[in-house]
């Protein structure tokens, strides 16, 4: 494992994302035993992406975390998906955690509701439950959630909001085989603010794969700028980052 510090980010890369997912973990866990010594329960937000898997299957198999004073939430969702379905971010995050271990409650965004009335109801969710620990990744356009480059505002008065995706955000759905063809791929989401994300305590970032090598180094290196959303993290105070040999090969 090699550590460098970017910013307020530190990196810790590692020789393979089973190595990356496995630490990142262990470090998660760890975080959550000391911010449930100070409350009774945290509020956790989660990533939906294949990215994510390594890291949230570790996770699952972790026995010392106390998920019954955990609550649950999620970054995004594509517009016109049933709740739950196989595509939708709900769906994947069903299947890799929220079934899997027993939360004190889980909250999803509903892609087939009225897009004024959820963005209402999920930004009341977090106003009521702020977040204490964001788990997020990198897209390969270097989005952060939904914020492509096209609609990520660093000083967004919004806590969630309704977007049109990228061409190129839309087709890593289809690199990432969650979908069969660009055309089946939903052109609208709800997604989490880049200051919905950024208020949380603490963030923990997990990218493997040398397809998201671009936006990493240009999240680390480059400006801070919404030219690539994710060189926010430099700013965040205690931001964690977590990648793989492949995704650190421009560094």
């Amino acid at each position: 494992m090699i550590c460098r510090n970017y910013g307020d980010v530190l990196v810790k890369i590692f020789e393979t994302r089973e190595e990356m997912g496995a630490e990142a973990a262990d470090e998660v866990s760890q975080y959550i035993s000391t911010l449930l010594e100070e409350k009774e329960e945290i509020n956790c937000m989660f990533a939906a992406a294949p990215s994510q898997s390594d890291f949230l299957q570790s996770l699952v198999e972790n026995t010392t975390i106390a998920w019954e004073r955990i609550n649950a939430f999620h970054m995004d969702e594509y517009i016109g998906l049933e709740q739950g379905s196989e595509q939708s971010f709900s769906g994947f995050l069903n299947t890799a955690i929220f079934n899997r271990v027993p939360f004190k409650s889980i909250h999803l965004i509903n892609g087939k509701a009225d897009r004024t009335s959820e963005v209402e109801r999920y930004s009341n969710l977090l106003r009521t439950y702020p977040t204490d620990i964001v788990f997020l990744g990198i897209g390969e356009n270097g989005h952060l959630a939904f914020n492509d480059p096209s609609v990520a505002d660093f000083e967004d008065p919004a806590l969630v909001k309704v977007v049109e995706l990228e061409k190129v955000c839309r087709e890593q759905q289809v690199h990432d085989l969650c979908f069969l063809s660009l055309d089946n791929v939903p052109t609208h989401a709800f997604t989490v603010t880049i200051p919905g994300l950024m208020r949380s305590k603490q963030v923990f970032c997990i990218v493997p794969t040398e397809r998201k090598a671009t936006a990493t180094a240009n999240a680390l290196k480059g400006p801070i700028s919404t030219a690539c959303p994710a060189s926010i993290l430099r700013t965040k105070a205690n931001t964690r980052m977590y990648i793989d040999a492949p995704c650190a090969s421009l560094l």
